[in-house]
């Protein structure tokens, strides 16, 4: 049995989940009728604290839709130079929307009111309007970081203040409420329209929603459907979405305490440094040499598959498919790997 650690997304369902999505109530939902979709949005929507959410195959798409929602052809975005709508979006805002995105520096994924006001420019004929500011809680590239809700409060203000739209790509929001204690809703509060993962640390096997206003999402289904997402007896899916809702979110506590046991047998391991402080799910650390995909087949034969992102970097994530002894373990086969590149 492999120890998988390079990502939340190879998350299975449990037994308990398929017995749900096997018993699911379904009707069509492109036209409004399947019952557990219908169950699913609405609690997601309570829980974001918004009017309505609408469910999707994938956070992709539902950041896709908030981009097409708040802009139009031409139009600008600006997001942290490491958020996953501008660099694992396969390039989607340029193509289904028509706009550029402009980068602000952040700090391990985090930024300010005054970065954003200093980024704005003054009208002008030769730049294109912004029109949407968007950010990323947890921050993958950031190391799963966590944003300060106050700092979040001050850039919703500051955007507003400018006429911007405000979106949350919220994929590990669930994870942010756990390790702080702040309910979903208060950091959605601060948003115009906000999606959230259930196939990642939740255990969800596929799926994703977008919440925000109820005539914004009513527009969204029509952009949904443009894009082949209008999914028909879908209640299968969001039964096991909802099912995680239910039982998995809680639980995220165990893969942070999981990745912060991970962090203290790496600091063991000569020439290993860990990149960020851990506050969820997400361990970045070096190796201290150039071989990390090396290291990565190494680990692979030996049981553990980890994700270079660099020449010397991994990514590692903790989820509910991996125990206090499986981190054990995987500590014990890197620091071998590790020693054997000297």
């Amino acid at each position: 049995m492999m120890i998988d650690l390079r990502s939340d997304t190879v998350t299975r369902p449990t037994d308990a989940m398929r017995q749900a999505m096997a018993h699911a109530e379904v009707g069509d939902d492109v036209f409004g009728e399947d019952p557990t979709v219908n169950a699913l949005e609405e609690m997601t929507a309570s829980l974001l604290g918004k009017e309505a959410a609408m469910f999707v195959p994938s956070g992709t798409m539902a950041n896709q839709l908030a981009v097409r929602l708040h802009t139009q052809g031409g139009d600008e975005v600006l997001l942290e130079a490491g958020a996953h709508v501008l660099g694992n979006e396969a390039g989607a805002a340029a193509v289904l929307s028509g706009v550029t995105c402009r980068t602000i520096a952040g700090r391990r994924g985090i930024f300010t009111a005054d970065d954003l006001l200093a980024a704005l420019r003054p009208p002008n004929v030769h730049h294109p309007p912004t029109r949407l500011v968007c950010v990323e809680n947890t921050h993958n590239v950031g190391g799963g970081s966590v944003w300060p809700i106050e700092t979040l409060a001050q850039l919703s203000q500051a955007a507003k203040s400018r006429g911007l739209a405000f979106h949350m790509d919220g994929a590990r929001l669930w994870n942010a409420s756990v390790a702080t204690g702040i309910l979903e809703r208060d950091y959605a509060g601060h948003c115009d329209t906000v999606s959230v993962c259930y196939s990642k640390g939740l255990g969800a096997p596929v799926g994703s929603a977008l919440a925000g206003p109820r005539e914004a999402i009513n527009r969204a289904r029509r952009f949904r459907k443009m894009l082949g997402g209008g999914m028909r007896q879908a209640g299968i899916l969001a039964a096991g979405a909802l099912y995680a809702l239910n039982h998995h979110r809680q639980r995220l506590k165990d893969d942070h305490a999981n990745a912060r046991l991970l962090a203290e047998g790496l600091l063991q391991i000569p020439r290993v440094s860990i990149d960020d402080p851990i506050e969820t799910n997400i361990v970045r650390f070096r190796i201290g040499s150039n071989r990390a995909a090396e290291v990565a087949q190494t680990l692979k034969q030996r049981g553990v598959l980890i994700l270079p992102v660099g020449p010397d970097r991994f990514r590692a994530v903790t989820h509910l498919m991996i125990s206090p002894a499986d981190i054990r373990a995987a500590v014990q086969a890197i620091q071998s790997a590790v020693c054997e590149l000297d």
